[in-house]
């Protein structure tokens, strides 16, 4: 009998876990689980965050802990499925030996590998897991339909198995790389307009009215997905002898927004003849994205560290983030009510539906979005 178990239980391997447990047996494994709870399992999917270091390269630390602990329960004919984003090869080249060396078992003789990497959208009501198609792939071909039928069974948009793990890796990473150069491409559209005196948004809704004209909107591009998908790709192109330069340009340029937020609010402070030094700031949003509540991998901290260093103070407004998290990722303070004072200067930073409307009482007013 098939038994399932999901190596870590963050954004991803949750929802995984509950669509599975519609039709197997599951054990969600985490950090401060007891390792006994998943040894009678036969199929292992890894979900674990997959993060770049503060020099920007691949940090597999967490992905190789996790290996080893399957590893120590692995048996013959067990699967090990990998959805944690990583460079094509790492799959192959760097868990496989992990599991080889600590469960004493050889790779597509006594255990098999897959990949299907994760597509999950956090926050988004609509693309749930099921909806969204699953791209798959195996470590043989007999391994490889196995595992697409496996998510097949339980995804209702399908699945689409690429021919190697190699290119299942691969695709996961064009498709974040993709919007995070589309997204630089309308940053740096936007400096433009700005610089010109054009409402960038009334531009886009113009273009819009093509037919094949793509609507992305300029934003501070955080989260664990796209900035990290694109280092990952750059990393690997490096490694081979080829240097990335669009995409790693595109990162720059979405690094840099948090930076020129920070001046555009005030250099428009200045023209208003509003102080900057010692000036009470709020800023809307300090989320990683909108309508979440994830605070990790947030942007928006570039723009509250920047203010900052121009010497204003500071006040964010989050309905949606634990302050708690916040303390903990940033060590800076987040309030979930809205402060029933005057500010001069309010950043609207993240798009919350619950700051449709919301006008605080302020000066200066900037919305990046």
């Amino acid at each position: 009998m098939m038994k399932i178990a999901i190596i870590g239980l963050g954004y991803v391997g949750q929802p995984l876990a509950r669509l599975f447990a519609t039709k197997y047996p599951v054990v969600g494994f985490d950090i401060n689980s007891n390792i006994d709870t998943i040894r009678d399992c036969n199929h292992y999917i890894i979900t674990v965050p997959t993060p770049v270091n503060k020099d920007h390269r691949p940090d597999l630390k967490t992905l190789l802990q996790a290996t080893t602990t399957v590893g120590q329960v692995l048996k013959k004919g067990d699967t090990v499925i990998y959805e944690s984003t990583v460079y094509p090869g790492c799959t192959e080249e760097d868990c496989v030996p992990v599991l080889e060396k600590v469960s004493g078992l050889k790779f597509n003789a006594d255990f098999f590998v897959g990949y299907s990497p994760e597509r999950i959208n956090p926050g988004d009501q609509e693309h749930t897991v099921e909806k969204i198609t699953k791209i798959t792939a195996g470590s043989t071909p007999e391994t490889a339909q196995r595992v697409d039928a496996l998510y097949a069974s339980v995804i209702a948009a399908g699945t689409h198995l690429a021919p190697s793990i190699r290119v299942a890796e691969a695709a996961k990473l064009l498709e974040n790389a993709q919007r995070d150069i589309n997204i630089a491409f309308v940053n740096e559209a936007k400096k433009i307009f700005d610089t010109m005196g054009i409402d960038t948004n009334a531009v886009l809704e113009a273009a819009t009215t093509k037919w094949n004209f793509m609507p992305f909107k300029p934003g501070l591009v955080g989260g664990y997905c796209i900035g990290t998908a694109t280092y990952y790709l750059a990393h690997k192109a490096q490694e081979c002898g080829y240097s990335p330069e669009l995409i790693l340009s595109g990162r720059q340029m979405n690094e840099s927004m948090g930076a020129y937020v920070a001046d555009e609010v005030v250099k428009k402070m200045q023209q208003q003849g509003v102080p900057v030094k010692g000036a009470n700031i709020l800023v809307l949003g300090i989320t990683f994205k909108a309508n979440n509540p994830d605070v990790r991998s947030s942007k928006v901290v570039d723009v509250v560290r920047a203010l900052q260093e121009y010497g204003a103070n500071v006040t964010i407004f989050d309905p949606l983030a634990n302050p708690a998290d916040v303390q903990r990722e940033y060590d800076l303070e987040s309030l979930t009510e809205m402060p029933q004072r005057k500010f001069d200067a309010v950043v609207k930073a993240v798009a919350h539906q619950a700051f449709d409307g919301l006008m605080p009482d302020s000066a200066v007013i900037y919305s990046l979005i």
